[in-house]
């Protein structure tokens, strides 16, 4: 139990540290969060829990497809903001957009030979 709660402090904190950082430089806090940190952290514990290599090398190759089909809602929201859309319409309209394209990878993906 001390171990996960150990996990979740330090991703709790990387969080705390890149919105402080965004609120005085926004461009910094985006690097920090755009860093695959949660990744590497995942990929620290998944290694830790099992050191199962194969495990690992398919988690490290989902990741990288699911990236994918998230980095349109970090163009969308923007242009909505832009438009003078409120944020939180923003953020929705850029989640469900996520939730579609995660949709479409996770049942196309496979068909491609993609093991997610």
């Amino acid at each position: 139990m001390l171990y996960l709660f150990f996990k979740a402090a330090l991703s709790g904190v990387i969080i705390a540290i890149a919105s402080e950082v965004a609120r005085r430089w926004p461009g910094i806090g985006a690097l920090i969060v755009s860093l695959p940190l949660v990744s590497v952290l995942a990929m620290i514990w998944l290694w830790h829990d099992t050191g199962d290599a194969q495990r690992l090398a398919d988690h490290s190759s989902a990741t990288f497809w699911f990236v994918l089909p998230s980095l349109p809602m970090f163009l969308l929201i923007p242009v909505m903001l832009r438009q003078g859309l409120s944020f939180w319409i923003a953020l929705a309209a850029g989640c469900v957009l996520t939730v579609v394209l995660y949709s479409a990878m996770v049942l196309i993906g496979p068909k491609f030979g993609l093991r997610l």
